[in-house]
Formats: structure tokens, C-alpha cells, sequence
């Protein structure tokens, strides 16, 4: 049986739906983009939305996909920092309801947040603090911690902590995994590019990037993205919004069109198309049907609020998947 290892910050989803943008332009947040703030930012947040509806779920990229990959019945694990609190305790149940072997360090520092800002367009803007899921470094790792997997799966955010990813990075494909990558956010892949894409050449399989990922990574349009990521990758997945999406492994290029859904809220889109993605990989579907189990399961999350698929769509969700087997 394949398993799967996520690393990336452990974090809580503070989800606010706003009434407006206004907001964005006051906490000077770029709308779409994820932008890391102090403890004193977190909290002019929480009491700038005070009035607002919110709903709280645990989260981090990684961890969504994860998350998505075990619901679709994936041995998995997440590896990360939670703080001795609330949080953490809440952080750490739902990895345990949801059948993913927490594998998570404890700390005195408070917990990581994701305030999460859904605009009415369903376009989320994330005021991210990081607490203690900052404070994993690659002195926590060892070969022992990627022995027992066949696939990491690593959240771009990581990108910020140079040392770290690269020591992860590093041990993962000393120990024979695959390893798949998130860029996560356009200006996380701008501020860190040329030690991105040294990362990228040397020890990643699987590249996922949307549309504004792709450009800052390769400052072309997507299709050309599309070519320029997998010359140095064996797998290079470009992400288009309502456009569907676009695969490239070797000479082999596959358009998939997106699934249409009244939309909600975006976050988690992207998560949970790898989710799909790679779980496709593991049950040797093709690329486009990898790809169309990506755009299902991300079609079905930005259809409600939060970054998780609510438990009473999976049966069906499930139930098609294993119909596209057959096909």
C-alpha cells in the first residue's frame, strides 16, 4: 500500500466571510494572495471582524491535501509544530478523526493561525500566523522520519525556511520517495525564486502551480509555464481557475477541463486537487484522469466554505472515483 507523508505548517483556518474588500485595503493584504503577520496583526484581525460570520478548521496546504488523500481511503501522515494549547489539541484530534497518523511536535509558542478572508466572490485572502509552525527546522528531521513512505507531499510555504526545505527535500529523496510540491502563493514563489527553482531541479517529481504561481515562477503565460516547469520536473501540473487545468510528463500534454460548481469560497481549491491528483498517480490512472480527480474533488470544496470537503459528500465523491476506474 503507498503512503503519504505531508510536511508544511500546522495551522488553524480562521475563516471570515467579508462584506466587502474593504477590509483587505485596510490591513494592507493583497486580495488572493497570503501575507504572514505578527501576533499584533492576528488580533487587529479577530477584532476588525468581530462582527463578521466565521467558522474555525483546522488547515495548512499540505494538511488539506492530506487530508483529502485519506478520506479517498491513502494511508497518510502529517508531520508539523502545534503549540500546548487549545489549538494544538484541536489540530491534533482532527488529524486523528480524519485516519491521519499525526506525527507533531509540541510547543510552548501558541499555535499557528490562518485567518482566512473570503471575499463575496469566493476569493480568499489569508493573514497568516504562524506561531509555533515556524519553529520546525530540519534539526527535527532524521532518514528515520521518511523510511516508512512512498510519496512527500510539501507545501511551497515551506520555501520561506531555505534550510529547512532543503533538508527535508534532501532526505526525502535520499530515501527513494517521490516528491510533489505545492507553490502555494505568487509572492512566496517571487520572493524565494532562484532558490525555488534550485529545489525544483534537483529534487522535485510533482509540480502544481496556478495560474499567478506559474507566471512569478516562470514569467510566461500558462501554457508556456506549463513546458518551461516540466523540463525540470517529471510531472508539471498548471492550474486555471474555471479554465480547467494542464498536465505535461515527457511529451505527453492533457487539457482538463474544470467541473463547474456555484462557488462558495476558493480555499482549498488547489489542495484538494492535488489530492486528487495523487491519488490518481497511485492507482495508475492516466494523466487525465489523475487530473479530472483533481478538478472533482477541488469542485466540491470551493462549493462550501472552509478548506475541507464536508463528510456527507465523500460517499459520493468516492462512489465516482471508483466508477472512472472502471471506465
Amino acid at each position: 500500500m503507498t503512503k503519504v507523508l505531508g510536511i508544511g505548517n500546522a495551522l488553524v483556518d480562521l475563516l471570515i466571510k467579508l462584506e466587502d474588500d474593504a477590509l483587505l485595503e485596510e490591513l494592507n493584504l493583497p486580495k488572493g494572495s497570503m501575507t504572514l503577520v505578527d501576533e499584533e496583526i492576528k488580533k487587529l484581525i479577530a477584532e476588525k471582524g468581530v462582527h463578521l460570520e466565521k467558522d474555525m478548521a483546522s488547515g495548512g496546504s499540505a494538511a488539506n491535501t492530506i487530508h483529502g488523500l485519506a478520506q479517498l481511503g491513502v494511508s497518510t501522515a502529517f508531520l508539523g509544530t502545534v503549540g500546548q494549547d487549545e489549538t494544538g489539541d484541536f489540530f491534533y484530534s482532527d488529524l486523528e478523526k480524519s485516519n491521519i497518523k499525526p506525527l507533531l511536535n509540541r510547543s510552548k509558542t501558541p499555535s499557528g493561525l490562518a485567518s482566512t478572508l473570503i471575499s463575496k466572490d469566493g476569493e480568499r485572502t489569508f493573514g497568516t500566523y504562524l506561531g509555533a509552525a515556524i519553529e520546525l527546522s530540519g534539526n527535527d528531521f532524521s532518514d528515520d522520519h521518511f523510511k516508512a513512505y512512498d510519496i512527500l507531499h510539501v507545501e511551497g510555504y515551506l520555501v520561506q525556511n531555505h534550510e529547512l526545505l532543503e533538508t527535508i527535500l534532501k532526505l526525502a529523496k535520499k530515501a527513494g520517495l517521490k516528491i510533489s510540491i505545492d507553490m502555494a502563493s505568487y509572492n512566496v514563489v517571487e520572493d524565494n525564486l532562484e532558490f525555488f527553482k534550485e529545489m525544483v531541479k534537483q529534487y522535485v517529481d510533482i509540480l502544481f502551480a496556478n495560474e499567478e504561481e506559474a507566471k512569478a515562477f516562470t514569467g510566461k503565460d500558462p501554457e508556456d509555464a506549463l513546458h518551461e516547469m516540466a523540463d525540470q520536473t517529471e510531472i508539471a501540473i498548471v492550474k486555471i481557475g474555471s479554465k480547467g487545468s494542464m498536465v505535461k510528463r515527457d511529451d505527453e500534454i492533457v487539457f482538463i477541463d474544470a467541473i463547474s460548481s456555484n462557488v462558495a469560497d476558493t480555499t482549498g481549491a488547489g489542495d484538494l486537487y492535488a489530492a486528487g491528483f495523487i491519488y490518481g498517480l497511485i492507482n495508475k490512472l492516466s494523466l487525465e484522469k489523475a487530473g479530472y480527480t483533481g478538478s472533482l474533488l477541488a469542485s466540491q470544496v470551493i462549493s462550501n466554505i472552509g478548506a475541507k470537503i464536508s463528510a456527507d459528500k465523500w460517499p459520493g465523491i468516492i462512489s465516482q472515483v471508483k466508477q472512472m476506474h472502471l471506465l
